[in-house]
């Protein structure tokens, strides 16, 4: 028969998404592996790990599984480890150090850049696009990853945050970079601010060896209304599109919120939009299904050729069928079988998670 593996997975910090994570992670190890039929849940002691077999293992399939913790063969009983690569470019605590109500899982973030980017056919570095960006948690799980993070965030708080955080981490590590923020003046009035930051991976500090190969990070990330993120960027074109919607959850509230999330705990609004007032004043629709509608085809006509759009959302405040249609009138080609099905999960009693990427033709 053929050689059969396991791969243990990383026990992640959060109950509710430990739960679902045998079920994500193998669905994802089909979607982006290709070794279909022979995939099982199992556990290794009391971790959880997947158990599958495969005539020719590919290496760099298996060491991209966003839940990876350590791949093994097993032969006569016997479990060998796999010395497989590490394509991460950054640290891990890029994506862990920063803390706060609302954030989502990062296990989560990196399942669905991972399953995006797995449907775009250019080699990296990719420039990802987060149009609803927060804090930048997708960005800096793009960075880790060796792909250019581009955002739009309407919260100045939390756009603040981010550009606060990166640059201390930046200095901390003593990695070469520049990061800098600058207002955004068009026919001489204010559009809001702009982070641009750059990390020189490839040059060498006094205890940072330099990585020969390693690609130049850029990110720059506009204030502003994700709508407006066609005209922020101009005619720039993206490789992919991530984010994960607005969950319509303000703590438990009936109230509903335009550009913030839920969190992975108790359904509080990522951005605490009601302590800041509308963040999209001028009466647009601020239902997260409004948002998404107005959205979707502005984000279409950022994508490049051959580009893809992976989204997460609230199962509760949008259905899967009404997204799709969406994604499809954008003229988008949603993936809606076998393995795509798989990765709804709930969060907590006012929020449940699902994904969708689409392609362009």
């Amino acid at each position: 028969g053929m050689p059969d593996f396991r791969m243990l997975l990383s026990p992640s910090a959060n109950h509710v998404y430990r739960d679902a994570t045998p079920r994500l992670a193998a669905a994802e190890l089909e979607i982006t592996a290709g070794c279909a039929d022979q995939i099982g849940i199992t556990s290794l002691g009391r971790a959880d790990a997947l158990r599958f077999s495969a005539d020719d293992l590919d290496e760099l399939a298996l060491a991209a599984q966003s839940s990876l913790l350590v791949g093994f063969e097993e032969s006569d009983g016997w479990l060998r480890p796999l010395d497989l690569p590490n394509l991460q470019v950054m640290d891990d605590d890029l994506v862990t150090i920063p803390k706060y109500p609302g954030k989502t899982n990062e296990a989560f973030t990196r399942l669905l850049l991972h399953l995006t980017l797995s449907q775009v056919s250019r080699p990296g570095p990719l420039e990802v696009l987060d149009p609803l960006a927060g804090r930048g948690t997708t960005l800096l799980a793009a960075w880790q990853a060796g792909h250019h993070g581009f955002g739009v965030e309407a919260d100045e708080k939390a756009f603040d945050a981010l550009a606060s955080y990166l640059k201390t981490y930046l200095r901390t590590k003593r990695i070469k970079h520049s990061a800098q923020v600058s207002r955004v003046r068009r026919e001489g009035r204010s559009l809001g601010r702009r982070l641009d930051a750059e990390a020189r991976l490839d040059e060498a500090t006094h205890d940072h060896p330099a990585q020969p190969g390693a690609p130049r990070l850029k990110m720059t990330v506009f204030t502003g209304d994700t709508r407006d993120s066609a005209t922020l960027f101009g005619r720039k074109r993206f490789d992919a599109i991530v984010t994960d919607a607005p969950y319509g959850v303000v703590h438990g509230a009936e109230q509903r919120s335009s550009g913030q999330r839920g969190s992975d705990r108790r359904g509080s609004d990522r951005h605490g939009s009601e302590r800041h007032g509308d963040p999209h004043p001028g009466g647009r629709d601020r239902s997260p299904s409004g948002l998404l509608a107005e959205a979707i085809p502005i984000w279409r006509s950022q994508l490049k050729p051959g580009g893809a759009l992976g989204i997460s959302w609230n199962t509760y405040t949008l259905s899967r069928d009404e997204l799709l249609e969406m994604l499809t009138d954008a003229g988008l080609h949603p993936f809606d079988d076998g393995p795509w099905l798989e990765f709804e999960h709930r969060v907590d009693s006012s929020i449940n998670r699902d994904l969708v990427v689409a392609i362009t033709d």
